[in-house]
């Protein structure tokens, strides 16, 4: 099976020796993304609500550039680093999805890049 390395300067440039997403075959396999501003590369926000829309922003840009959209996510891992803050990305990341919202897991995590409250994965498939 073929594997391409997808790349979009809409969402933050890599901070590490890994691919913004990776399409094999059908399935598409996004890296997390932290809130970073594509432009600056610079943590926007301090708070869940605000990074979390920054994070599903850059999935989106990711999703685009290899021909997918939000619709075609099938799973999702959000990673948090103070479950205080799962009713706020909650609420965020709810608007991104359909009536049909993907399998999920979250996690509490002891720390993120760059000091991020939220991190967010996801699998997506046409």
């Amino acid at each position: 099976m073929t594997r391409e390395a997808v790349q979009t300067a809409g969402a933050p440039a890599p901070i590490g020796p890994y691919s913004q997403a990776i399409r094999s075959g059908k399935t598409l396999y996004c890296s997390g993304q932290v809130a970073l501003d594509p432009a600056t590369g610079s943590l926007v926000g301090d708070d869940a609500t605000t990074q979390a829309e920054q994070i599903m922003k850059n999935i989106g840009a990711v999703l685009r550039e290899a021909g997918y959209d939000y619709n075609d996510v099938i799973k999702t891992t959000i990673f948090l680093i103070d479950m205080n803050d799962f009713a706020a990305v909650n609420t965020v990341y709810g608007r991104f999805f359909d009536a049909s919202k993907p399998a999920r897991s979250t996690v509490a995590v002891a720390g993120l890049p760059r000091g991020a409250r939220v991190e967010i994965e996801v699998i997506a498939r046409k």
